[in-house]
């Protein structure tokens, strides 16, 4: 084990290992023991941290959401007090997620194809994340004046979420980056004629 390795708390080791493998991998293709060879952690150290590996998802995941908001908001905060260019600076940050090279689906979606049962803890999760997501871009629409905030945040949504699966079908040669300019056109169509829509 390298030092580096050892100055990562075992947990982390555990989480960062898991989240590299369930991403590129599928979850359902990595057993416990692979995560505890490649991370180099003791099979009691790895329980002791997650007790299951659904426990063990469920945290990826929770990781992975918070992540994501990071992103999230730090592309409404380059556009701060301008909610339809926030809508805008969203789009493009999800048109650069879903066709960059590496770019391997949406984590959510992904492991609710893995685990439909709705009684999976990881469910709840991604529940979570996918309601706060058109919670806030319904947020963000109505703060833009758009005629069907609901509307316009469910249309934007189904393009997000059809960007990041098309995005991982075709790659970076695919439609995907197109989802930014795509929701730009529902957002001007969306906008009040006294906001200045074009």
């Amino acid at each position: 084990m390298s030092g580096a390795e050892e100055r990562v708390p075992v947990r982390q080791r555990i989480l960062d290992t898991a989240s590299e493998m369930f991403y590129r991998e599928g979850i359902r293709a990595v057993g416990v023991d692979a995560i505890i060879a490649r991370s180099g952690v003791a099979k009691m150290s790895l329980y002791r941290n997650f007790p299951s590996k659904d426990a063990l998802v469920t945290a990826w995941l929770e990781d992975r959401n918070a992540f994501f908001w990071r992103r999230w908001e730090r592309a409404e905060a380059m556009c701060s007090g301008d909610p339809r260019a926030q809508l805008e600076a969203i789009l493009d940050m999800v048109a650069a997620t879903a066709s960059h090279p590496k770019w391997r689906g949406c984590p959510f979606l992904n492991t609710g194809t893995e685990f439909p049962e709705p009684d999976h803890p990881a469910r709840a999760v991604i529940l979570a994340n996918k309601h706060a997501v058109r919670e806030r871009l319904q947020a963000l629409a109505a703060d833009a004046r758009a005629r069907d905030p609901a509307l316009l945040a469910q249309q934007l949504q189904l393009l997000i979420d059809g960007a990041y699966s098309i995005g991982q079908s075709l790659g970076p040669q695919g439609p995907a980056k197109t989802v930014a300019s795509a929701g730009r056109a529902l957002i001007a169509a969306q906008l009040s004629e006294d906001d200045g829509a074009d």
